[in-house]
């Protein structure tokens, strides 16, 4: 049986009928007209945009807000979209302004003015504490907006703020009406889609509690980036975004010609489906790589040997040989080779199983008699998240177990769903190796990742403290600093400072991975890897 056969008989049999209960037969081969069915391993959780760096939550407002700034994909240079020109910034990074388009209306009819635009903003940089509202970890030193005149606004920041542009450019700066402006957590969460509005090219029109959601082009739209290839309405009538959590029901679909893009496409089928004509499309993330965090306040992991001992046991080029594809690349450093400020740590993860089990005996750990160290009568275990948004998160850590289980380490899985990790991951009695990333095409993701009042996947910042605080200080001057010398040297100094503590062991590159169609055209995914629609067409005449 060829490989293309094998991987639809098994989809089709264990996951196809599931599918067809959401999805009905679409896109050019059935001739149902020009709407663009996306699969989605996991479904929103919300649609407010400074909670919108999980996957499935920006793939959906990525393609409904616009932003002021637009971010070029391959080269990451910013350039204007609802703002007629690039801003003016002072000095010191402290006061941006912004001319703005008059002529962009919300698709609830409402027009997008000075005022609304600093409503966003002093929204995203302050948060709402009542409503639940978290202000945005990529919006540092917010103070205030302010309108100057009927196509003007600035902005304030109380210190330095040199990754504002960015900021803007980001889906989780999406521009939002005043009516959505007003609603609480809960009018941004799932059951609640269509009545997040915003000025992009699709509108929410319909909603299937967890498992649907209907977008349709606005025939209207005509404010693109100057700089995006298309111009004017989408050429889509709309998109069909579909949650299909089964990796075999994604590849099933889309070998039966019932899908027409599909994201986390799994490095072990990428080559069956290239077999079966169907494009494996993929875009970096550009940021913090996919990697593990040792917290390392935690008692066993607070003496550095430990931390290295768990670095050198750990075959990373075994876990890319056996898990993953070329689309993959080995991480180099905390960053990706792509980010900006990138340095080599040149030596840095060396597996040297050898050396590993030295540094535990020098700790004292002994092996007993399953393999597993003790000490003291306590056995020499920890917990690792599952990182559900992550591609072969349970196979990584799996294999890590073991590796480490060769030294004499035991290691935890710990289940649940996103929310659970999320929650479990706070405390370091629970996750002591926390596995996840972030993306961002800006300086300050690495301080978004690791700062103690941002995500804080060290948990440096802990019981009211900040253990490290030259981390932190570091991490803040990155984020704080006005020229872009002076942010680079800073993010070279933490990729540097993470490898001489042993706090990091990054994994690889992690990118965004899709299934498309051939007769889809014109899919890019955007500069941190979500899916954009807005310039896609579909070739009516060609058969899948």
């Amino acid at each position: 049986m060829k490989p293309r056969r094998l991987v639809a008989a098994l989809a089709l049999v264990s996951g196809l009928a599931l599918l067809g209960a959401c999805v009905s037969p679409t896109g050019p081969a059935q001739g149902e007209g020009n709407r663009l069915t996306y699969l989605e391993p996991i479904f929103f959780n919300t649609l407010y945009p400074p909670g919108a760096g999980f996957y499935p939550n920006g793939a959906v407002l990525n393609n409904v807000a616009d932003r002021l700034l637009y971010q070029d994909p391959d080269t990451l240079e910013l350039s204007p979209w609802i703002a007629t020109r690039l801003p003016d910034i002072n000095d010191n990074a402290t006061e941006y302004t912004f001319d703005i388009r008059t002529d962009v209306t919300y698709s609830d009819g409402t027009p997008l003015t000075p005022e609304n635009v600093v409503a966003n903003f002093d929204l995203f940089g302050i948060g709402d504490s009542e409503r639940m509202l978290t202000s945005s970890e990529q919006i540092t030193n917010y103070e205030r907006g302010e309108v100057i005149d009927h196509d003007t606004v600035r902005f304030h920041f109380s210190a330095p703020a040199p990754g504002f542009a960015q900021a803007t450019s980001s889906f989780n700066a999406g521009l939002l009406a005043d009516a959505t402006l007003e609603l609480a957590n809960d009018g941004f969460a799932p059951g609640n889609a269509t009545g997040v509005i915003g000025s992009g090219p699709f509108v929410i029109t319909g909603e299937q509690l967890g498992t649907r959601l209907t977008l349709d082009a606005r025939e209207d739209y005509d404010w693109a980036p100057p700089a995006h290839p298309h111009q004017g309405r989408t050429p889509l009538d709309g998109i069909d975004y579909v949650l299909a959590a089964e990796d075999s029901v994604r590849v099933g679909a889309l070998v039966a010609g019932q899908a027409d893009v599909a994201r986390q496409i799994e490095a072990p089928v990428e080559k069956h489906l290239r077999d079966e004509g169907i494009e494996v499309v993929w875009h970096g993330t550009n940021g913090v790589n996919n990697s593990l965090s040792f917290r390392f306040m935690h008692p066993h992991l607070r003496d550095i040997r430990m931390r290295q001992a768990l670095i050198h046991a750990i075959d990373r080029t075994e876990i890319m040989h056996t898990l993953f594809s070329d689309s993959y690349v080995p991480a180099t450093s905390a960053l990706a080779h792509t980010a900006l400020g990138y340095r080599e740590q040149e030596g840095a993860y060396v597996h040297d199983e050898a050396r590993a089990r030295e540094l535990l005996d020098d700790l004292g750990w002994a092996p007993g008699p399953d393999g597993i160290r003790a000490r003291g009568g306590e056995r020499l275990a920890f917990t690792i998240n599952e990182a559900v948004p992550q591609p072969r998160s349970r196979e990584i850590i799996t294999k890590i177990q073991e590796q480490l289980r060769r030294v004499g380490v035991e290691i935890h899985l710990n289940p649940g769903d996103n929310a659970t990790q999320n929650a479990d991951s706070k405390d370091y009695e629970k996750i002591q190796i926390r596995h996840t990333m972030v993306g961002r095409a800006d300086y300050d993701v690495i301080k978004s990742m690791w700062h103690s009042t941002n995500r804080n996947e060290l948990l440096n910042g802990s019981d009211d403290t900040v253990h490290d605080p030259h981390l932190d200080e570091l991490l803040h001057d990155i984020a704080s600093l006005a020229t872009e010398e002076e942010r680079a040297t800073r993010t070279r100094e933490v990729q540097d400072y993470l490898t001489e503590q042993a706090y990091v062991l990054p994994l690889f590159e992690e990118p965004v991975v899709y299934g498309v169609q051939p007769h889809v055209l014109g899919f890019r995914p955007e500069s941190i890897g979500r899916p954009s629609f807005y310039g896609v067409s579909l070739d009516l005449k060609e058969e899948k």
